[in-house]
């Protein structure tokens, strides 16, 4: 996995995220980061690239900075499995299976799906007691269902700092929740897709799991580097409060506060 400091250009092309959709499918908007038009396809400019992922995890570490959390969208097939263990490998949210409308913008009736499938959950580890078989299959399919659906943000007790987004084409009711609630959004954006609605673009072939690899691995790398270097001040800031509360009476006496008040008494 690239991290975000050794990803180059030839990364990028190599896992093939400069190929665009074709002529045919484009959108205008998407012109300005687009190099040139070779066999009817678009290819992207691959320098706007890096300085967009550059800028991308800047505002990613911003983020987990502030203490708030990410999630990770991407639901079609080229992505689900990346979305997940991206977000999985940085502790962050995700959705991968299908985005259920109201998961931001109303979060308390998701929160209650939770709640059930929980509660379907103990019914099944205690033997489905007082259940007939077929009551048993039909919870047991219940419970697989909002699994798949709520497994990525069992733990999200309110609304994201930002929302990472793989095809904001096909996210796009996502996205409009998120816009709807001043969430900022980063995508991974081809030549197909409106950028307008996003705040972080990167542009880029959104097809090619080696790209959408490449990519979330170098953002998901960077929110895992802040963390562990939060953790890391967080740890030394404790170590020094220790040390203040063990320093010996002699020490704290001799220091240069209490010695400048001693002479001030003795003039």
């Amino acid at each position: 996995m690239a991290t975000r400091e050794d990803i180059t250009i030839k990364d990028l092309l190599e896992s093939g995220a400069h190929f665009g959709h074709q002529k045919r499918r484009w959108n205008p908007k998407m012109k300005r980061f687009i190099f040139e038009e070779r066999n009817g396809i678009y290819i992207i400019d691959l320098a706007k690239t890096m300085q967009q992922i550059r800028e991308a995890i800047k505002a990613v570490t911003e983020v987990v900075a502030k203490r708030k959390s990410i999630l990770f969208v991407g639901t079609k097939n080229q992505a689900k499995s990346t979305v997940r263990e991206s977000a999985e490998s940085c502790s962050e949210y995700y959705v991968s299976e299908r985005w259920l409308g109201g998961m931001l913008t109303n979060l308390t009736t998701i929160r209650q799906s939770v709640k059930t499938l929980e509660r379907i959950e103990k019914q099944i580890a205690t033997g489905g007691e007082g259940l007939t078989k077929k009551e048993l299959s039909e919870l047991s399919k219940e419970q697989i269902k909002l699994d798949r659906n709520l497994s990525g943000i069992r733990a999200m007790r309110k609304p994201p700092g930002l929302l990472i987004v793989v095809d904001p084409s096909k996210e796009h009711i996502a996205v409009k929740e998120a816009k709807k609630l001043g969430i900022p959004v980063l995508a991974l954006v081809d030549t197909n897709c409106d950028p307008d609605p996003i705040d972080y673009v990167i542009a880029c072939n959104d097809d090619a799991l080696k790209s959408i690899k490449l990519i979330l691995g170098a953002i998901s790398q960077a929110i895992t580097d802040k963390k562990s270097e939060m953790n890391i001040a967080l740890a030394k800031g404790d170590e020094k409060i220790q040390e203040e509360k063990i320093a010996p009476m002699g020490e704290m006496e001799n220091s240069p506060e209490v010695e400048e008040k001693g002479d001030e008494d003795n003039e």
